[in-house]
């Protein structure tokens, strides 16, 4: 478009390795080259850059991961989380910031290129808010009206209709038959394909690429059933489980590392040791708790050279340092609080009723689209469906196929990677799910599915609702008991239950005796009990199969704390010097007065009317002289805000592992 002579140069990830390399910038400079451009990598190739300067010809980096302390001397960096610069969107994939350079140079955006933006970005699992969404809205549209004829080919070798194009068969179908060529040697194929006017040519490609696809699952799914049985076999687990072998297909490494945090939830590093070269090249996945770019710099003199960003990294490392690799990250994770991560939660968008799983309910879902990091598919809960038919499907019956019965609606469920679950879940079994709604299409007929995500049965099983994100229908549960341990709270929410004999209210130990030991199939934990104790006593007492918790507290005990040792004795030494204080109408007066806020001031002169440091008749305070010495924390009122500080603590301020391991062992520790 600008008349220059422009040439690509896809690196080897073989023989190049994964970003700038002096051999090849040699290469590429001595066939005539006077500037090079990279695209999504180049922010950490200080080397190869310095090199190319020496040599006469200007590099300019377009990157988009982590950025090292020290930036390599280049013409120009361009980067959207530059420290010089004031980007105001950071996540741009490489091929976002290629498309800016080209929209700076060109003066205005080449839509023609929008199709290829939008394979790249979601491609590259970066966040889909903000710029992102934008540019992949605009470049489905263009992916779904491409003249591209290697897209045409590469869509019928992939079975994609082009008018249905959206996030998904770019993420699953399109994009991995791209990542395939250059995952297995050389990447070239996969430009001549995007790039072709030539029909038959487009076709050639296209057949093969499907047929490195092909090569691509067989390693991938070899090796992950390797990486799979040393974990098992394994001495003990880990939090972040680094595994290597001889032999091993250093370009699918990254997917089996993925395949490993999907199945474990922890974060993975796969590497394929090479006796010949005497190094040890992979990829790493992560997991949203662990930053791995930042756990790998921590020990970056282990490594021979390493990149990445959050959730991805790869790596060459010496053989004989992959066991103090394995050490230090985990160590790292422990420091990190990960030592005792259990798989990443899945976030519930809502319960679900029977009512709402139509072909409109999905339509609607689908505005939200393009669906992805940071805007994630809406998981949805189902309750009490009923299994009518099971069976396991694919060639090595690793999916799941069920039809449940969800109230009035019968619903077909698809479980990719369930097909085990398929051997200890019989028909007629209630079961809960998590999934995503969808519409399947077979013989021009359309049906609702879901695309189940997660599912358990017959276990007891919770559900954290802290935090104020309760939903409106949790208060119309069928086959609910409603716990609470508040009067107040009671009263204020009856009018939202469907039935007043659905709820419990348990002030006291006595109180528990009065709860249906099997009526319900869950239970809902309303609001935060005074002690841990009353709760105790109350989950040994019944038995649901699902507990959902809010804990709502209007006493807030945890954040109002405990006054202070000062001022406890400010308040003290007022009420000693001044006579006939009335508490009643003057409180507000006296809470300014002493800069104390009014709550805390009702707690202090309780304390101190229980332990006999003050009398007070009708409304009328006065410090007793007589009054012995005693210690505060003896005080009734002292004791029960302690309790009240530690229960919430417990409860509402705990991390939902913890408190879920407190309420199973609970209900399963102990014998009712």
């Amino acid at each position: 478009m600008m008349g220059a002579d422009v040439h690509f140069y896809i690196p080897n990830r073989f023989t190049d390795g994964y970003g700038p390399n002096i051999e090849a910038f040699k290469k590429i400079i001595e066939e005539g080259t006077n500037l090079i451009v990279t695209c999504d990598n180049g922010v950490s190739g200080h080397d190869a850059i310095q090199e190319a300067t020496k040599m006469g010809v200007e590099v300019i980096v377009t990157d988009h991961h982590e950025m090292p302390e020290v930036l390599p001397e280049a013409y120009a960096i361009v980067h959207p989380r530059h420290p010089e610069g004031q980007y105001p969107f950071g996540d741009l994939a490489g091929v976002g910031v290629a498309f800016k350079l080209a929209t700076a140079l060109l003066g205005e955006a080449p839509i023609e290129c929008m199709d290829l933006v939008a394979i790249g970005t979601i491609a590259d699992l970066v966040s889909l808010r903000e710029e992102n969404r934008a540019l992949v809205i605009h470049g489905l549209e263009v992916l779904r009206n491409t003249e591209r004829v290697g897209l045409d080919a590469l869509y019928k070798s992939a079975g994609v209709k082009k008018n249905e194009i959206d996030e998904g068969s770019i993420g699953f179908a399109v994009a991995p038959r791209l990542n395939a060529v250059g995952r297995l040697g050389d990447a070239s194929p996969a430009v001549q394909l995007l790039t072709t006017f030539d029909q038959a040519k487009a076709e050639q490609t296209a057949h093969l690429i499907e047929q490195k696809n092909h090569d691509r699952k067989k390693y991938v799914k070899e090796i992950t059933a390797e990486v799979l049985e040393m974990i098992e076999k394994g001495p003990e687990e880990q939090a972040v489980y680094v595994l290597a072998k001889e032999n091993w297909h250093e370009g699918v490494l990254g997917i089996v590392a993925s395949k490993v945090v999907e199945k474990t939830g922890k974060p993975a590093i796969i590497l394929n040791i090479d006796k010949e070269k005497g190094v040890a090249k992979g990829s790493g996945r992560s997991v949203s708790s662990l930053h791995l770019y930042q756990a790998l710099d921590s020990i970056r003199s282990l490594m021979e050279a390493f990149g990445g960003h959050h959730m991805a990294a790869g790596l060459s490392i010496q053989p004989e340092n992959i066991d103090l690799l394995r050490q230090q990250l985990n160590e790292y994770a422990a420091s990190n609080g990960m030592a005792d991560q259990r798989k990443e939660e899945v976030e519930i968008t809502a319960l679900l009723k029977p009512e709402e799983c139509t072909i409109q309910t999905v339509e609607e879902i689908k505005k939200l689209a393009p669906f992805g990091t940071d805007n994630p598919f809406p998981n949805f809960l189902i309750q009490d469906a009923t299994v009518n038919e099971i069976r396991q499907i694919g060639a090595d019956r690793t999916h799941l196929k069920m039809t449940l019965q969800y109230g009035d609606k019968t619903l077909d469920t698809i479980g990719f990677g369930f097909g085990n679950y398929g051997e200890w879940i019989n028909q007629n079994t209630t079961l809960s799910l998590i999934g995503q709604l969808t519409i399947n299409e077979w013989r021009g007929v359309k049906k609702v599915q879901i695309r189940l995500e997660d599912l358990k049965v017959e276990e007891l099983q919770y559900f954290d609702f802290r935090g104020g994100h309760v939903p409106d229908n949790i208060w119309k549960l069928s086959h609910t008991g409603y716990l609470f341990f508040d009067p107040t709270i009671a009263q204020q929410l009856a009018f939202k239950i469907s039935s007043e004999n659905n709820m419990y209210l348990v002030e006291k130990n006595s109180d528990v005796e009065t709860l249906p030991i099997n009526e319900f199939e869950r239970f809902v934990l309303v609001d935060c009990p005074p002690t841990l104790d009353l709760l105790q006593q109350t989950l040994q007492k019944i038995n649901a199969n699902n507990i959902l918790y809010i804990f709502h507290s209007q006493k807030n005990a945890y954040l109002e704390g405990i006054p202070s040792r000062e001022q406890f004795a400010t308040v003290y030494k007022f009420l000693a010097s001044h006579r006939n204080i009335d508490v009643r109408n003057q409180l507000k007066l006296l809470a300014k007065t002493l800069k104390v806020k009014e709550k805390r001031l009702i707690f202090i002169i309780s304390v101190f009317f229980e332990v006999g440091f003050v009398k007070i008749e009708d409304g009328i305070l006065n410090y007793r002289k007589d009054a012995p010495k005693t210690d505060l924390t003896t005080s009734h009122t002292y004791q029960k805000r302690q309790l009240q500080i530690e229960t919430e603590e417990a409860l509402l301020f705990s991390h939902s592992s913890d408190v879920e391991g407190w309420l199973d062992h609970q209900m399963n520790g102990m014998e009712n």
